[in-house]
C-alpha cells in the first residue's frame, strides 16, 4: 500500500480467537457499557431534576457525565459488534470518525477535570469569592472552553493522522482506532508532523496536570487549617471523589502512552488501554456518588419517584 488513500478499511485487534472468549468479551463489555449508561444517566437526570443541585460543582459533574458517555460510546459498541459477529474490520471513514470522537470526548474530559480542580480550589480556599468567581456565566464559559479544547484537538489530530501516508499494512494493534497504533502503519519519517503535534498536546496536558496538583496542594493546606473535624470531613468529601477520578484517569493514561517499548506487548497494551478508555466512564459515577450525600439523597428520591409513577 503506497498511501492512506488506497486503504478502504482497517483491521482492529481481536480480543480472542476462540468463539467462547469472543462472547465473553462481548458480555463483559456489554456489562461495563450498561453500567456506564446507567450510572452517568442517573447522575445527569438527578442533577437536571433537583434544583438544589443547580450549583457549579454539579454543573461540571453533569458535563463530565456527558463526556464519559460520549467517550465510551465512541469505541465500545463497535468492539462489541466485532466480537459478536466475529469481525475485525472498520471502514476508513469509520476509523477517522472514531479517532475524532474519542479524542473530542477524552480531551474535553481532561480539560473539564482541570476546571473542576479550580472549582474545588475556589470553594475551599476562597469561599467568600465563590459566587463572584464561579457565577453562571463563568461556569458556562469554562465548560464551553473544555468542550472547545476537545473539539480543536480532535480536528487537528484527526486531520494530521489521516493525511499521513500509510505503507505498513492496515492492521491496527488495538481494539479501536488509536493514533499511536495508526502511526505505526505510517511510512518512514512521514509521521514527524503528527509527533510534533502530539508533543504540543502532551505539553498542554502536563500543564493541566501541574495545575491540578498545585490546586490540591493549596486545598490540603487550607483543609488542614480548618479547626473542626466536621469541617475537615466535609471539605475532604467534596474533594476526594474528584481527586480519585483524576488519579484514575491520569495514571492509566500515562501508563498507556509512556509505556517503555522494552516491556510493551500487545496483551499489556490492550489491558492498559481498557483501563484508561473503558473503565473510568463506568467507575466515575460510583466514585462521585459514594461520598456525596446530596447526590445519594437525590438519586434515592428520583428512584422512589419513578417507582411511584410506575
Amino acid at each position: 500500500m503506497s498511501n492512506g488513500s488506497s486503504i478502504t478499511q482497517f483491521l482492529l485487534l481481536a480480543f480472542a480467537d476462540t468463539r467462547e472468549l469472543q462472547l465473553l468479551h462481548f458480555w463483559l463489555f456489554l456489562g461495563i457499557y450498561l453500567a456506564a449508561l446507567l450510572g452517568n444517566g442517573l447522575i445527569i437526570t438527578a442533577i437536571a431534576w433537583d434544583n438544589h443541585l443547580h450549583t457549579p460543582m454539579y454543573f461540571f459533574l453533569l458535563n463530565l457525565s456527558l463526556l464519559d458517555l460520549g467517550s465510551i460510546s465512541s469505541i465500545v459498541p463497535k468492539s462489541m459488534a466485532n466480537s459478536l459477529w466475529e469481525k475485525r474490520a472498520i471502514s476508513y471513514p469509520g476509523c477517522a470518525a472514531q479517532v475524532f470522537c474519542f479524542l473530542f470526548f477524552i480531551v474535553g474530559e481532561y480539560c473539564l477535570l482541570t476546571v473542576m480542580a479550580y472549582d474545588r480550589y475556589v470553594a475551599i480556599c476562597k469561599p467568600l469569592h465563590y459566587g463572584t468567581l464561579l457565577g453562571s456565566s463563568a461556569c458556562a464559559k469554562m465548560a464551553a472552553a473544555a468542550w472547545g479544547s476537545g473539539f480543536i484537538n480532535a480536528v487537528l489530530h484527526t486531520a494530521n493522522t489521516f493525511s499521513i501516508p500509510l505503507c505498513q499494512g492496515n492492521a491496527v494493534d488495538q481494539f479501536f482506532c488509536e493514533i499511536p497504533q495508526i502511526l505505526k502503519l505510517s511510512c518512514s519519517d512521514s509521521y514527524l508532523r503528527e509527533v510534533g503535534l502530539l508533543v504540543v498536546s502532551l505539553s498542554v496536558a502536563l500543564g493541566c496536570f501541574v495545575f491540578i496538583v498545585l490546586s490540591y496542594l493549596q486545598i490540603f493546606r487550607a483543609v488542614l487549617r480548618i479547626p473542626s473535624e466536621q469541617g475537615r470531613h466535609k471539605a475532604f468529601s467534596m474533594c476526594l471523589p474528584h481527586l480519585a477520578v483524576v488519579s484514575l484517569f491520569a495514571s492509566t493514561a500515562m501508563v498507556a502512552y509512556l509505556n517503555p517499548p522494552s516491556i510493551s506487548s500487545p496483551s499489556l497494551d490492550l489491558v492498559v488501554t481498557v483501563l484508561y478508555s473503558v473503565v473510568p466512564p463506568a467507575v466515575n459515577p460510583l466514585i462521585y456518588s459514594m461520598r456525596n450525600q446530596e447526590l445519594k439523597d437525590t438519586l434515592k428520591k428520583l428512584i422512589q419517584s419513578a417507582a411511584r409513577v410506575s
